[in-house]
């Protein structure tokens, strides 16, 4: 089995997908844009043959490393980053390498599209908000007309919360129409809820084989767009209504052999036309990690490994581990352009049983997730919700 992992260097946990590998049978082939003298040990010691490219956006050096690989060392078996970033990469590189363990770039380029998403999710018979794809103002006031105030607009193609806007009115429709007619953008309804997560891995027949939940504290639109705290934390138990929800629309989206990251929305309140307060909406799917450092949240809140547990599912079918949830893993991310009533040092002292680690996150993470993370996990919601009520508490509203 000759797997190639692209960019298993960053981040810089990515290196235990390769031991997640190597350790299940399979020959490591790494494909990295850092000097080799610069990668962690543990990283050299879990591939076969690591080959160092000047930039991943280079095809003609992509295509040399895996043609170089498959002179080697026979047919490439599979290609995978598991990263956002390269999804569209891996998928071009299996096109010509004939690689069909995932999916092609005519595929993730559909099923990367918001609006494309919408659809599936209908076959999951999972509700959506409303939209329209915007291809004149004109499209954009009608819709607000139809569907009312507020808005939100981003690109139908995009990542994370970048280019996203609330819309309040038709003169801030208008404007932001302008800065951002150069790209297809998505008008969709407003929906006040709580943005969640059902995040995990899945077998070739599409079958979740492990599960976790996110919860958020904070608005991670409003996180990146004003540079507001944020935070997470995964749940102690995930409902059987939420394990059906994500199991039909893992099979809607015919996801297979995978890592899924799935957000939704829950209703705060009951909203005419939309339905009554906790009814769930499907937001977006992504085909990979939840982001960051949230796959060891996950290993922090079951006790187990899920590199480890990744490589295991996509290669023998299987999933053995024992206690799932046990705690509630999460984290803090606070912004130094914040006034905290408790320093990071005062907050780890006061909760230094329940404290894991704390990040100083580079700025790649910094814009979603703060400029440092203090990460926890805790046995009790009300110790948890002490942790995060401390650790966000801001010198102006005492």
């Amino acid at each position: 089995m000759n797997f190639v992992v692209i960019s298993p260097n960053y981040p810089e946990s990515y290196w235990m997908f390769c031991r997640g590998l190597k350790e299940n049978g399979a020959k490591v082939l790494a494909i990295v844009d850092t000097p080799y003298n610069q990668l962690k040990q543990e990283l050299k010691e879990y591939c076969d043959e690591i080959y160092v490219v000047k930039s991943f956006h280079d095809y003609d050096e992509m295509v040399k490393a895996c043609g170089y690989f498959t002179f080697k060392y026979g047919k490439i078996d599979w290609i995978e980053s598991n990263n956002e970033a390269w999804l569209d990469l891996d998928a071009r590189l299996r096109d010509d390498f004939n690689v069909k363990t995932g999916f092609s770039l005519k595929r993730i380029e559909e099923l990367q599209s918001k609006s494309q998403m919408k659809k599936y999710y209908k076959e999951a018979n999972v509700p959506v908000a409303d939209y329209r794809v915007l291809h004149t103002l004109k499209d954009g006031l009608d819709f607000a007309k139809q569907v009312g105030y507020p808005l939100v607009m981003k690109p139908d193609h995009g990542v994370g919360a970048s280019m996203t806007y609330k819309i309040m009115n038709a003169e801030q429709l208008e404007s932001v129409y302008m800065q951002t007619k150069d790209h297809v953008m998505i008008l969709e309804q407003y929906i006040d809820g709580d943005i969640f997560t059902l995040d995990g891995i899945c077998d070739e027949n599409g079958d979740i084989r492990y599960l976790n939940s996110l919860e958020y504290v904070g608005n991670c639109m409003d996180s990146v767009l004003y540079q507001q705290s944020i935070g997470c934390y995964t749940t102690f138990e995930i409902s059987d209504e939420c394990r059906d929800i994500v199991q039909r629309t893992i099979h809607a989206f015919k996801i297979k052999n995978r890592f899924f990251h799935c957000e939704f929305f829950r209703l705060n309140h009951d909203v005419q036309g939309l339905g009554e307060k906790g009814r769930v909406f499907g937001l977006e799917v992504n085909f990979r990690p939840p982001g960051g450092f949230c796959p060891d949240l996950m290993n922090y809140a079951g006790e187990l490994d899920v590199y480890r547990l990744w490589a295991e599912v996509i290669l023998k079918q299987s999933a053995s581990y024992s206690k799932l949830r046990r705690y509630s893993a999460g984290f803090v991310g606070r912004r130094n352009s914040i006034k905290y009533r408790f320093t990071v040092k005062e907050v780890v002292e006061m909760f230094k049983e329940d404290v894991i680690e704390v990040l100083y996150l580079p700025e790649a993470f910094a814009a979603a997730m703060g400029d440092v993370a203090i990460v926890a996990k805790f046995t009790s919601p009300a110790r948890r919700d002490e942790f995060f009520k401390s650790a966000l508490r801001r010198k102006d509203r005492l």
